[in-house]
């Protein structure tokens, strides 16, 4: 399947210049995200992971539809003072400042082997903090995947010593 016929792109946004790729258009379609989250499952079906984790917030639709076709369980990462329990935390690099994200302490074991995802990869930032906790709390990372790459952003780079999949790449 053409899954970038479901993506719209929408240009100057959020600022002059960057071509949007939108991903909502996709979710939209019933048989077309069904069959975008297979093939993130076909990806995933030799990794043998024990739970699906995914940043806020888009990665939570990416993963927790894989996490519910997998059995697996989800664990989110989120921005902080979202999450209500004891969390680690991780500062990460944005365009214009930096950020912070959380995971619970709790939510992955020593030598849990775990898959994150996410809508899009751009320039790394996002999942290398989550990689950084997920490792921290002892979880051993056997797989990335994401809808969407965008390689001229050179965001693999950064994540060039794990298994990483993308659906789509511009």
């Amino acid at each position: 399947m053409d899954f970038k016929q479901y993506i719209t792109i929408v240009e100057d946004y959020p600022k002059e210049g960057i071509r949007f790729k939108d991903i909502t258009t996709l979710m939209q379609n019933g048989p077309a995200y069904k069959a975008a989250i297979q093939e993130l499952n076909n990806y995933a079906a030799d990794l043998d992971a024990d739970v699906i984790v995914g940043p806020e917030a888009r990665g939570f639709v990416v993963g927790c539809p894989l996490a519910v076709q997998m059995e697996k369980g989800f664990v989110p990462v989120r921005k902080a003072g979202k999450l209500p329990r004891e969390v680690l935390s991780v500062d990460y690099g944005l365009e214009y400042g930096k950020d912070s994200l959380t995971i619970h302490k709790d939510a992955i074991t020593k030598g849990q082997k775990v898959l994150i995802t996410d809508d899009l990869l751009a320039t790394g930032g996002t999942i290398e903090a989550t990689i950084k906790m997920v490792e921290e709390l002892g979880g051993i990372v056997v797989g990335i995947a994401f809808l969407i790459e965008l390689s001229y952003l050179d965001g693999r780079d950064r994540l060039n010593n794990y298994n990483t999949f993308s659906l789509m790449t511009y």
